[in-house]
C-alpha cells in the first residue's frame, strides 16, 4: 500500500493499529528534522541518531496520548527535545567530553530554518559562533531561534522561570553578537 498521499492523521490511525508501513512513512516524513533538532542539543551525531530513534519508538508506543492539540510534528519535536536535553544533562553530569563537541555541523532540517538574508558562509559563521557560547546560552538560542519555541514553552522545557528564560535568551544574543563582532573585527553587525 502506498502511504505517500495519506494525511498524517490517517497515517497515525494506521500506526495505532500497528501498520508498519504507516510507521515507516511517518518516520520518513519526520526523521531528518528530528535528527537535526537532537544534534543541535547533544552535539554528537551517533547520540542524536539514537535519541531520534528512541523518540520515534516512544511516540509510536504513546500515540494514544497524542490529543491533536498541536501538530504531530510539534508533539514529536517536544519528545525529541526533552530526550535530547535529558541525554545532554546526563552526559554533562558524567563530565564526558568529545572532540565532536567542537566539530559538529548543523544541517537545515525538513521543517526548515527561517529563511535568512545571510549567505551560507555567514550562516556557518553564526553556527560556529553559537558553538562558542556557554551551553545554556547555546541551548536557549537553539530552542528559541531555530526550533521556534516561545519563552513559556522554553521555561517549561529547561525547567527555569519565565523571567530567567527571557534573560537567558537576551544574554545569549548579546554574547553571540560579541563573538560575531570579535570574529569579524567589527565589520559584521548582527541583526539578532
Amino acid at each position: 500500500m502506498n502511504f505517500t498521499n495519506h494525511q498524517i492523521t490517517d497515517l497515525l490511525s494506521l500506526c495505532q493499529q500497528g501498520e508498519q508501513g504507516a510507521q515507516m512513512e511517518v518516520y520518513n516524513r519526520y526523521y531528518k528534522a528530528m535528527y537535526n533538532t537532537s544534534l543541535r542539543i547533544v552535539k554528537h551525531e551517533a547520540e542524536a541518531e539514537d535519541i531520534m530513534q528512541e523518540s520515534f519508538l516512544s511516540a509510536f508506543t504513546k500515540l494514544d496520548s497524542y490529543k491533536g492539540e498541536a501538530s504531530f510534528g510539534s508533539w514529536l519535536k517536544r519528545i525529541v527535545v526533552n530526550n535530547s536535553l535529558n541525554a545532554y544533562n546526563k552526559s554533562k553530569r558524567l563530565d564526558e567530553t568529545s572532540i565532536d563537541d567542537h566539530l559538529y555541523k548543523i544541517e537545515d532540517d525538513a521543517a526548515g530554518v527561517a529563511e535568512m538574508d545571510l549567505s551560507s558562509v555567514r550562516a556557518q559563521e553564526v553556527v560556529n559562533a553559537m558553538s562558542e557560547l556557554k551551553d545554556n546560552y547555546r541551548q536557549s538560542l537553539s530552542l528559541h531561534l531555530i526550533e521556534g519555541y516561545d519563552y513559556e514553552e522554553m521555561s517549561e522545557i529547561m525547567n527555569v522561570s519565565y523571567a530567567n528564560c527571557r534573560t537567558m535568551v537576551s544574554r545569549a544574543k548579546d554574547s553571540l553578537r560579541r563573538i560575531l563582532n570579535k570574529n569579524e573585527k567589527g565589520t559584521y553587525r548582527s541583526s539578532i
